[in-house]
């Protein structure tokens, strides 16, 4: 049998690789209206506690700690291959990544720490829930869970169930990790990037919880998503799905930044309204490959891209894309000129009939700005 926590692998193996961390109570479910977006550029691993959702109960026992789960989320992560990942977790799986982010900050590239917190309000109600738990089971328990969880009139049914469905003993066991952890005096060693996100109403981890670790984590940000409680990712997906990516996408947030300077709004933002879930994935490579690191290397100008990026589009033939480059090629300081001088170029070394069909475009284009035409 696996002693590995029980795991679901989504996007590219090629993606860089963040992984999700469950609250007590839940499986990975909890981040499916959200994994599913960060898996078009990001190998995402969520995993489960251990006695949760699909794992063996048995992987830990009475007095575990936050770091005998972090020990499971890393060993994990070796089986897969994977040295160095983002991390984002949810209460308790947010205390494991501020563990690992600072016992382990080798492995932890970026860090998102959401509605949970350095410490969880001491020793003595973690471990009266514990006892209880393991004499009475989940039942109760389970039965407050949305009172708990999300605020008046939101529930997630597949969440209570699993939380009702969750081993005794092992969710014992987590509460026993919760009630010895606090790292409110080491938090201040994390250096990865870390991003704190808390439901406005949230009572279990309050967001004072959270400014609290801002305050003491160099150069972290803290966004608050009103509307939301303790199970954000589930109530508030979208608010904590846009704080996510604007944290982890480094790439292709400066990416797109980029793509607009250079191909301007109007073109980005036709070419977002045509995105389709098919198409998604294409449009983050874009953003994040051609965009993010191609076009932000130093070692070039924009100026000398453009000259490049037109005489490569000629001599493919992509006169649709050369419109759109001639205009880029402007942005970027090129003269009419100068578009000339390259196109007359490409005739020597990509054939007269090619940069025939290229001067037609361009001149057309450079007609278009100079008539004050939209694109």
């Amino acid at each position: 049998m696996t002693t590995l926590l029980n795991h679901l692998s989504e996007g590219p193996a090629s993606a860089p690789p963040l992984l999700l961390g469950p609250s007590l109570g839940t499986s990975y479910a909890l981040w499916d209206a959200v994994a599913p977006e960060l898996s078009i550029g990001h190998r995402v691993i969520r995993w489960d506690l251990p006695g949760h959702g699909g794992s063996r109960a048995d992987l830990i026992g009475p007095g575990a700690t936050v770091g005998d789960l972090a020990d499971l989320v890393l060993a994990l992560a070796d089986s897969l291959g994977v040295e160095r990942f983002a991390y984002a977790g949810v209460s308790l799986g947010g205390a494991v990544g501020l563990h690992l982010a600072v016992h382990h900050p080798e492995r932890v590239s970026s860090l998102a720490v959401v509605c949970s917190s350095a410490h969880f309000d001491g020793a003595k109600p973690w471990r009266e829930r514990a006892t209880r738990v393991r004499e009475e089971g989940l039942g109760r328990l389970a039965e407050s869970a949305d009172a708990r969880w999300f605020t008046p009139g939101f529930t997630v049914p597949r969440l209570v169930r699993d939380h009702r469905d969750a081993d005794p003993g092992a969710y014992a066991a987590c509460c026993d990790a919760l009630a010895a952890f606090d790292l409110r005096d080491r938090v201040g060693e994390i250096s990865a990037p870390t991003l704190l996100v808390t439901g406005r109403e949230d009572p279990a981890t309050p967001p004072a919880h959270l400014r609290e670790i801002a305050d003491a984590v160099p150069g972290a940000t803290l966004t608050e998503i009103p509307g939301a409680s303790h199970l954000a990712p589930a109530e508030r997906p979208e608010a904590v799905l846009t704080a996510l990516r604007a944290h982890f996408d480094g790439g292709a947030g400066r990416g797109m930044a980029v793509r607009r300077e250079v191909l301007g709004d109007a073109h980005v933002d036709r070419a977002q309204a045509r995105q389709t879930p098919f198409t998604a994935r294409f449009q983050d490579f874009i953003s994040r490959y051609a965009w993010g690191e191609i076009w932000t290397d130093e070692t070039l100008s924009r100026r000398e891209r453009s000259m490049v990026t037109l005489t490569a589009l000629v001599a493919h033939g992509h006169y649709e894309e050369l419109a759109m480059h001639v205009r880029a090629a402007r942005r970027n300081g090129l003269t009419p000129d100068e578009i000339g001088a390259v196109l007359l170029q490409t005739a020597v070394y990509c054939g007269v009939p090619a940069a025939n069909s290229a001067f037609a475009t361009a001149q057309r284009v450079l007609a278009e700005e100079a008539d004050g035409a939209p694109e």
